[in-house]
Order: C-alpha cells, then sequence, then structure tokens
C-alpha cells in the first residue's frame, strides 16, 4: 500500500489530465467528422466513433497497466520488445492485409492491428537502452553503426510494406541524437540535403549546383590564400573526376550534368588545398564530405524522384506549386483549406460543419481530422489544439530534463521527437505546408492502433517519470 501511495503521488498527473481532455476531444471530433442523423448516438458501436470509444476504453486499461508494471521491467526487456515488434513488421510482409495500397496491417480475432504504429516505442526503448549505457559514445563509427541498425530495420520493413509516410517518421530520431551529442553539422547537413533536393525540383540542377559553390568558396572568405604544392593539387583532382566518372557511371547521368559535376569537385578540391597546409585535415574531410554530399543529392534528384509512387510524385508537385490538380492528387488538400477557411475565427459550431458533414474531404476522420477542427471551432479551436500539443511537448522535454537515469531522459526525448513529427507533418499537411504522408494526429485521429501506441508510448515514459528518484542507469 505504501508502495502504490508513493507511485500515485509520483506520477505527473498534469501530462495524465492533459492525455485525458485530447482524447476526449478527439472523440468529439470524430463524431463530427462522420456524424449520419440515421446513427446520431455517439456510443452507437456499429460507427467509428462508438468503435473509438471501444478503443479509448482500452488504451485507458493499457495506461492503467503500464502504471502498475515495474519500472525496471521496460530496460531489461526493451531490446526483446523491440525484437517481437520487428518480427510482427516481418510478418505483415509476407501475411498483411493492403488496406490503400499499403500492406501495413493484421488481422487478430476480428480486429485490425498496424504493427508499424507500436514499432515507435519499441524503437525508443531500444534506443534508449543503447544510448544509456556507459561505453556508449555517440560518435564512434561502431556506436553510429548500432545506432543506424536499430533505425534503420523499422525503416526498411515499413518501406517494405508500402508505407513511406510512417517510416519517415524515424527521422525524428536525429533530434534525440543531437540532443545527447551528435554534432550538430550532421542535423544541418541533413537538413540541407531536404532542402536541396526541394530546390532541385524547383530549379535547373547547374543552378543548385551554382548555389554549393558559391557557398563553399564563400567558407574560404576568412581565410588566406597560401602556396600550393602541384602534387597536392593533382591528386585532389584526381580523386575527383574519379569520383565523379563513377558516379556518372552508376546513376548513368547526363553528359551535361556530369561536366557540371567535374568541375564542381574540381573546384572545391582546390579551394581546399589551404587547409591541407595547415595541417587541419579535419576540416578539408569534413568540407568535401558535405560538398559531395549536396551536390550528389542534387545531381541525384531525378533518379531517386523517378523511383516514388506516381501518386507521391503527384504530391510532391501538388506542394511545391508545380503542378496544379485541385480534382485529383491535390483535391484532398484543396478541400481541407476550404473546410478549415470556411471556419473563419470561432468556427461553425459543433456538427455544423458542411465541408464536413457532406464528405468533400476523404479520410476526415483519419488523417484530416484537424480540418474537422477548423471548419467547426475556428482559429480559436484550431490554435487551442495546437497550444494542448505544445504544452504536452514542453511537458515531455521538461521531465525529460529532471530524470536521474538516462535511460529515461533518452526515452523522454524520443516521445517528445515522435509527438512533435506527427502533430507538425499531419497539421501542415492539411494546411498544405507538408506533403500528404498519410499519418495521424495523436489522440485526435481515428484508430486503435495509432491511439493505443500513442498511449503506451506516453505511458512508460510517465512510469518511468514516477520512479525517477531510482537510478537504473
Amino acid at each position: 500500500m505504501e508502495r502504490q501511495t508513493k507511485l500515485i503521488r509520483n506520477l505527473d498527473w498534469f501530462t495524465i489530465i492533459l492525455y485525458i481532455v485530447m482524447v476526449f476531444l478527439g472523440w468529439l471530433n470524430i463524431y463530427a467528422a462522420v456524424y449520419d442523423e440515421n446513427h446520431n448516438s455517439i456510443f452507437d458501436i456499429s460507427q467509428r466513433y462508438g468503435k473509438q470509444m471501444i478503443w479509448i476504453l482500452f488504451a485507458f486499461i493499457l495506461g492503467i497497466v503500464i502504471i502498475l508494471t515495474d519500472s525496471k521491467f521496460f530496460t531489461t526487456f526493451s531490446f526483446v520488445i523491440y525484437g517481437i515488434v520487428m518480427a510482427s513488421l516481418i510478418a505483415v510482409i509476407y501475411a498483411g492485409l493492403e488496406v490503400n495500397g499499403s500492406r501495413s496491417w493484421i488481422r487478430i480475432a476480428g480486429f485490425q492491428i498496424q504493427p508499424t504504429e507500436f514499432s515507435k516505442f519499441a524503437t525508443a526503448l531500444a534506443v534508449a537502452n543503447l544510448m544509456s549505457r556507459h561505453n556508449f559514445r555517440i560518435m564512434r563509427f561502431k556506436s553510429v553503426l548500432q545506432l543506424g541498425l536499430i533505425v534503420g530495420i523499422p525503416i526498411l520493413l515499413i518501406l517494405l510494406q508500402n508505407d513511406t509516410g510512417s517510416a519517415l517518421v524515424f527521422c525524428s530520431f536525429l533530434l534525440v541524437f543531437y540532443r545527447e551529442g551528435m554534432h550538430g553539422s550532421i542535423l544541418l547537413l541533413f537538413f540541407c540535403t531536404v532542402l536541396l533536393f526541394i530546390f532541385t525540383l524547383l530549379y535547373s540542377p547547374m543552378t543548385v549546383l551554382l548555389m554549393i559553390i558559391l557557398g563553399t568558396l564563400g567558407s574560404f572568405l576568412y581565410y588566406r590564400h597560401s602556396r600550393q604544392e602541384l602534387f597536392t593539387v593533382i591528386l585532389a583532382l584526381s580523386a575527383t573526376f574519379l569520383f565523379g566518372i563513377f558516379l556518372n557511371w552508376l546513376f548513368d547521368l547526363k553528359k551535361e550534368y556530369s561536366n557540371i559535376l567535374l568541375y564542381s569537385y574540381a573546384v572545391i578540391c582546390v579551394v581546399s588545398i589551404y587547409f591541407i597546409y595547415k595541417n587541419k585535415m579535419k576540416h578539408i574531410i569534413m568540407l568535401l564530405l558535405a560538398s559531395w554530399l549536396c551536390i550528389c543529392s542534387t545531381i541525384t534528384v531525378d533518379y531517386v524522384f523517378d523511383r516514388l509512387q506516381p501518386h507521391q510524385q503527384k504530391r510532391i508537385n501538388n506542394l511545391l506549386g508545380i503542378d496544379s490538380d485541385i480534382t485529383g492528387a491535390g483535391y484532398n488538400v484543396h478541400q481541407s483549406k476550404i473546410a478549415i477557411g470556411s471556419g473563419g475565427f470561432s468556427g461553425k459550431g459543433f456538427l455544423e460543419g458542411t465541408q464536413t458533414k457532406f464528405n468533400f474531404v476523404p479520410e476526415q476522420s483519419t488523417d484530416f481530422i484537424y480540418c474537422t477542427i477548423g471548419e467547426e471551432w475556428g482559429f480559436l479551436g484550431s490554435t487551442t489544439v495546437i497550444l494542448l500539443f505544445v504544452i504536452l511537448m514542453i511537458r515531455i522535454i521538461k521531465l525529460a530534463e529532471r530524470q536521474r537515469s538516462a535511460f529515461s531522459r533518452i526515452y523522454g526525448y524520443c516521445v517528445a521527437a515522435i509527438f512533435f513529427f506527427h502533430v507538425a507533418v499531419n497539421i501542415g499537411m492539411t494546411i498544405g505546408m507538408a506533403p500528404v504522408i498519410g499519418i495521424p494526429l495523436p489522440f485526435f485521429s481515428y484508430g486503435g492502433s495509432s491511439l493505443w501506441a500513442f498511449t503506451i508510448l506516453l505511458f512508460i515514459f510517465l512510469r518511468l517519470d514516477a520512479n525517477r528518484l531510482q537510478v537504473f542507469r
């Protein structure tokens, strides 16, 4: 009794109450999104809102079970949980159900479960276990390889299920790695690569490559020139040309692109010689690697883009304004923006949304639930939902910072990063600021797998926080 009393007292009830409020608001908006006058009871289990009520009840039970579980269970069996979930992802590839072109569902006792959702908290547990070990150093090659495997395996398995959107969620772990000591230049390089991909689609590759060259040359404005040895120049240029020829052969690049590549590498290597004379090999190596990665990402955009699914290409083109197809690939987003905009400042009122009521927006109870919020509750309601998520994420970060256990701290940041990615991308895609990749809004979108997975993700951290005075690692 004393232990249970202490556990109840140490729980972060603010976060739990915030969770209950958000789940309840999500249930109301699912009811509004699929409202049918012939089934007007919110407890009608033949409708989505009735089924969501059942998912919510089971989610509460899951939360209670997790709270009553010993915290050491999650630290001790984190890799076992990770292995079980990865095995379920493999099983889905061979025996899963295909829904909307993605084979990512398993039918169990009449219910459909999506293991992809559970892979997020399982990966977070495995990452926290690995990174909290005493001999772990994030900038070591061995550590980078181990982290790459832990995060890369679920990404690969989810991509094999043709669910690119869910695979992209795992990019959020980069924020956790940065918080735990990863060099900021790696995170910056990742974002630069994404930006270069976008710029290359918008502009010609020659323009983007010129930007890279000018940016590289600009980094040398703060340094003086020195004499150059012919032998070093020859070696640098030879390596550059050979690498360019290899890429040209590998990707079968157009002639003009390959020439630009070779000349760009030559210029970059020549201006990098200065650092060799100052015995700053680290600088030149990092500069060359960064420049090569940027140039490679630029010249291979067409190669990568052509291998995306046709609907993914159309969505990206619509997002960037390259194409405008409001009756095809851009229909969802166009109708979503109309619904949100029509809500005005205070909204049309509960169950009064015309865009929602007449099903203009596809998937309005799942991926596009935010447009229902915007139409019926207006700017005030939409902002309130965003503020609730911001408060939740800030609270999680605050709790993570007060942990004495490295495992708990790292896991807490994984929770915050996953929530941040889901909220930013889901809301972004409903207002046309992000590509439509089909990921749910936590606690609001319809679906048992999503609700249960986010509940488990959050409540494991709350259980770890309740025992924060006991250092596990």
